[in-house]
């Protein structure tokens, strides 16, 4: 059925358009049919919390923490909100999120749209007051207004705001839609940034997001630098600048323009970046694996490959609402070979 309205009628409108449609729907399966079902053997304990399901939902879906409950209602055993700034702004001009149908793929630069942190603040709080409700990330990025000089103080705003909110924080620096922000994960700049804020978040852990992008030895140095800090782990990957191997023909491809291709075409790297990780990391540091996800069976593949919890994005598009109770149905038998 699903497939038929995304055919027929979802991929004829606006994709952000389309993306706003669709969180009226999200919101209201929150208030109909709250809390994550999930089979028991899915729980996972990692960064003291117990998760429901291994599968969460990345960054970038729910930008301004608005869709919380409905999100779990949809089976998403973690959401990660944002990414969430210090100074709210309005992120790049209009086209700025394209689907590339042949790929089940998406090109966005939509340059950290959002609210605000204090506004933010306010929804994260009343989400978690609720008594059934996913374990809630906050993913958090440097204002557009902000020098990269500057980028330590802005990111300490939103620290301060949001991680006693927070069951697990997410430091952003590998988004390609902000100008200089990739810049960060240079080791002499990302050290003090990572200190700072995991100095500040206090009791609540900090994972930092990196780019598909980095080469392998860059990711052994990211990941030697978090073991160094005592950080909670590694989130990866974020979006790729890479437009190799795509099925779209090359005029739709060069029409979407600049930005981060995410969805299966990242699949590959995705799972390369998390084993280069496991050879480094200690197991008991979470690993948290997205790029490419759409079946259970990716999941399975995830988590044999040594991540801690997996998340998904842009198949939501393409699969529809129903998707992580799906992969939260077929994961158990997946699991159990």
């Amino acid at each position: 059925m699903y497939d038929a309205l995304y055919e027929r009628v979802l991929t004829k409108i606006d994709a952000e358009r389309a993306h706003h449609m669709g969180a009226m729907v999200v919101r209201a399966a929150g208030s109909l049919r709250p809390g994550v079902r999930a089979d028991a053997s899915l729980r996972v304990h990692a960064l003291g919390r117990e998760f429901p399901t291994p599968f969460g939902l990345a960054a970038g879906f729910d930008k301004d923490a608005s869709m919380i409950a409905g999100l779990g209602a949809l089976g998403f055993g973690h959401v990660e909100v944002g990414t969430l700034t210090a100074i709210p702004q309005p992120g790049n001009d209009r086209p700025r999120l394209f689907r590339l149908l042949a790929d089940k793929a998406l090109v966005n630069r939509m340059g950290f749209n959002n609210g605000g942190a204090a506004a933010a603040a306010d929804r994260i709080r009343a989400a978690r007051a609720a008594r059934s409700r996913p374990v809630i990330g906050v993913n958090i990025g440097k204002s557009r207004v902000v020098d990269v000089d500057d980028a330590i103080d802005d990111y300490l705003v939103s620290t301060r705001l949001l991680a006693p909110l927070a069951d697990y924080l997410a430091v952003n620096v590998s988004s390609p839609n902000t100008p200089g922000l990739r810049g960060l994960q240079d080791e002499e700049r990302l050290a003090p940034l990572l200190e700072a804020v995991r100095d500040a978040a206090g009791a609540t852990p900090v994972l930092v997001k990196i780019a598909p992008d980095l080469d392998d030895d860059a990711i052994e140095g990211v990941a030697a630098l978090v073991q160094r800090l005592g950080l909670a782990g590694v989130i990866a990957t974020n979006t790729t600048i890479s437009r190799d191997g795509l099925r779209t023909d090359a005029a739709t491809v060069e029409a979407a323009g600049a930005g981060g291709l995410s969805g299966a075409p990242l699949a590959a790297r995705s799972l390369e970046v998390l084993r280069v990780l496991r050879r480094v990391l200690p197991a008991e540091m979470c690993v948290i694996s997205v790029g490419g996800v759409t079946t259970a069976a990716d999941v399975a593949e995830r988590l044999a490959a040594g991540a801690t919890l997996v998340q998904g994005y842009s198949a939501f598009v393409y699969e529809g609402p129903g998707w992580a109770a799906r992969i939260n149905r077929e994961l158990p038998a997946l699991l159990a070979r």
